[in-house]
């Protein structure tokens, strides 16, 4: 799969310039001229690469990545920029920024960078993916279930789960034969895996 890649510079020649140049590679590239529409758009967009110029009018592009970070957008950044110093630098790279290239962009260096965005996405959205499997099988166990594989997670033995519920030995038991039905397991290792995987444990 080839995730798109947009890039957000106010400079009309840089962009269209880089735009070409990725479809010279097979690289779908979107351009903005304008971080706000951008940011308009965003929600419509299907989940790529961002490229951003670090230096733009009316927000910049570090300011732009960490208002993306807020929102919990975990799309890769690159950076580019005529203007770079090490403190901006430093300050993409605290924010998950995946490269940050100085202008005038080296080709190679930029194909490289997006590569490696699209391989950090691919990733998450693989894992996103996963999760959002065990979720939904998890919730077809009832309340009292859950109650159960929550503890049978954190090392609980029948005993003390009965005692902890007021339950008998043999109630746990017949919960924990329903559970092992539903995920498709009885092994403790896999159950636990499942509740770490579907982040029950936050």
């Amino acid at each position: 799969m080839t995730l798109p890649v947009y890039l957000v510079d106010d400079d009309d020649a840089v962009r269209k310039a880089l735009i070409l140049l990725l479809s010279t590679v097979g690289i779908k590239a979107k351009g903005f001229a304008d971080p706000t529409v951008f940011l308009g758009q965003l929600p419509g967009l299907e989940p790529g690469c961002l490229i951003f110029d670090i230096r733009m009018p009316a927000i910049t592009g570090l300011k732009l990545q960490e208002k993306l970070v807020e929102q919990g957008v975990d799309w890769p950044v690159i950076i580019i920029s005529g203007h770079g110093n090490i403190e901006a630098c430093r300050r993409a790279f605290r924010n998950g920024a995946v490269d940050f290239l100085s202008k005038p962009v080296d080709e190679q260096d930029l194909i490289d960078a997006i590569q490696k965005a699209h391989q950090t996405l691919a990733c998450t959205l693989d894992a996103r993916a996963l999760q959002a499997e065990t979720v939904a099988l998890l919730s077809l166990l009832t309340a009292r279930e859950r109650e159960i594989l929550e503890r049978i997670a954190l090392g609980f033995t029948t005993r003390q789960i009965a005692d902890g519920l007021g339950l008998s030995p043999r109630t746990v038991d017949s919960h924990r034969a329903a559970i092992g039905l539903k995920l498709g397991t009885t092994s403790q290792a896999e159950m636990t895996r499942l509740w770490l995987e579907a982040g029950e444990d936050r």
